[in-house]
């Protein structure tokens, strides 16, 4: 296997901006560094099922079958516009101190669907990683190994997201201006959920 390159090509995937990034920030913007840590951890679980199910071929099955893919992709969506709808009605909280009504743990639930019901995650593990095995047929434990690096790589992204949002929120979320924040931050989630839509049916 090819791990330096693999490793390589999945950093170069992360840091391109996309769904999970603008839902990570949204929500460390919006309710805190513990809310994104939680829902981090979600995000980590659900890539690694992901990876896993990919593996045992979930991610043939959803080549196989598009319409699968676009159920999974209106799904997400769904969900985020839950979450948008969340954030809306709580931004009459005008405290930056105020505690989220949400306890971390619908965070990290959030975060776990998204990422094991997400298509383009397992196709990734279909199109990408057997270019990094010799023979292009990895085995269980080459995928599992390839699914490991690229959790790490992910999770680590997205830590340094968190922790970077998290030392603005202070500032965006003085008397004032939080109310407009927040308010911003629930439609920014409703753009995610157009982003999912858009690529179940694109």
């Amino acid at each position: 296997m090819d791990l330096t390159g693999f490793a390589l090509a999945v950093l170069l995937i992360e840091l391109t901006p996309g769904p999970n990034m603008a839902w990570l920030v949204a929500l460390v913007l919006g309710e805190g560094r513990k809310a994104g840590l939680a829902a981090i951890g979600g995000v980590a679980l659900g890539l690694l099922a992901n990876g896993l199910l990919s593996a045992v071929g979930a991610s043939a099955l959803l080549a196989a079958l598009p319409q699968a893919a676009s159920f999974v992709g209106f799904a997400g969506a769904a969900m985020m516009l839950y979450l948008a709808w969340e954030a809306w009605r709580a931004s009459g909280e005008t405290s930056p101190a105020s505690v989220p009504r949400e306890a971390p743990g619908r965070h990290f639930l959030a975060g776990f669907a998204i990422n094991l019901f997400n298509p383009k995650a397992a196709l990734f593990f279909l199109a990408v990683a057997p270019q990094f095995v010799a023979g292009g047929a990895p085995t269980i434990r080459q995928a599992i190994t390839l699914a490991l690096i690229s959790v790490a790589i992910a999770t680590a992204v997205h830590f340094l997201l968190i922790f970077g949002a998290a030392s603005i929120r202070p500032v965006l979320l003085e008397p004032g201006r939080a109310k407009f924040v927040r308010r911003a931050l629930a439609l920014a989630m409703v753009g995610v959920a157009a982003w999912f839509v858009a690529s179940a049916i694109g």
